[in-house]
């Protein structure tokens, strides 16, 4: 694995380990003090735990070799179970919680002394906030590292696995505040309903959080190109080589977290030979390789400039 993959699998590793004591230590409160936004907060650790294992999966299934199978790699395994993570964040967590919102709603319950509640969400609170910190960090460091800014980097760059720990770790903080404020206002205005809208709202936060991390990692999953501004710098690396006249077509799909493929169609001189195609080839592949390592796979397709494209410059499509 990758340094910036074990870096990334210590995140994943570290909000697994918090949010299963987290979920443990919610439930308990939930069924002590009867507060349906307690257990859809255990319901939402339990499946942020769930999470973790697939993101686990993810980072260990896509650094495998190519092989004769998958001559491209196994780079998208980390959208497939990053878009797994996704679906258990709207099945699980926010499918519970809505229900016991409504649930509660339709048949109030007697609840406790929320004391109980009150310390399992400020313990709660300590560990999702580190995990949210280590996630963070570490973005803040790949950004600083990038040349881009944190929300570039967040939304665009960032491996699916911090960026999902990321999403799930904020929304667990802000559903604890959630919970928080709900049991609250119970306990200072004598009634049950606060509660169970904070479960509803805690639904409302996962099912946000779940398209949000569902539509980027299906969008990649298909195959998604690099952003424009890459695939400008690769046709400007392309028709600065010697034997290229343009560059009319360049399709970009990103493989994974740091794999790109780039397939581009290019205007040659019409008297190269076959040698002289191999040769520029070559170049190409190497210049665009040096200029973004990430760009681990080039094909060219070579077509002779006709005359009417002479213009003296790239032709850009």
């Amino acid at each position: 694995m990758t340094e910036e993959g074990g870096s990334s699998g210590l995140t994943v590793l570290f909000a697994g380990v918090a949010n299963l004591a987290i979920a443990i230590a919610k439930l308990v409160g939930g069924v002590m003090t009867g507060s349906s936004a307690m257990l859809s907060e255990a319901a939402h650790s339990f499946a942020d735990t769930l999470n973790q294992a697939f993101l686990m999966a993810a980072l260990r299934r896509s650094v495998r070799p190519a092989d004769a199978e998958h001559p491209f790699g196994y780079g998208k395994a980390r959208y497939f179970w990053s878009l797994l993570a996704a679906v258990a964040v709207f099945v699980l967590g926010a499918g519970f919680s809505v229900f016991q919102g409504v649930s509660a709603l339709v048949h109030p319950r007697e609840e406790h002394s929320p004391l109980v509640a009150f310390v399992v969400l400020a313990v709660a609170l300590v560990l999702d906030g580190g995990s949210l910190l280590r996630a963070v960090w570490q973005l803040v460091g790949e950004a600083r590292e990038a040349g881009v800014g944190f929300g570039r980097q967040l939304l665009h760059e960032a491996e699916p696995t911090v960026r999902g720990v990321f999403f799930e770790d904020t929304a667990a903080v802000v559903g604890i505040l959630l919970a928080a404020g709900g049991l609250g206002l119970d306990e200072l205005l004598g009634t049950t309903v606060f509660d169970a809208v904070a479960s509803l709202l805690i639904g409302v936060l996962l099912v946000g959080v779940a398209l949000v991390l569902g539509r980027q990692n299906g969008a990649l999953l298909i195959g998604q190109a690099v952003d424009q501004e890459l695939v400008d710098g690769l046709r400007e690396v392309v028709v600065g080589t010697d034997g290229i006249r343009g560059a009319p077509e360049v399709l970009t799909m990103q493989l994974g977290p740091d794999q790109v493929l780039m397939a581009a169609r290019v205007q040659v001189d019409p008297d190269a030979t076959g040698r002289d195609l191999e040769q520029v080839a070559d170049s190409v592949e190497q210049r665009v390789r040096e200029a973004y390592p990430d760009v681990v796979h080039v094909f060219l397709d070579p077509t002779p400039e006709s005359p009417h494209t002479r213009t003296g410059g790239p032709t850009v499509g």
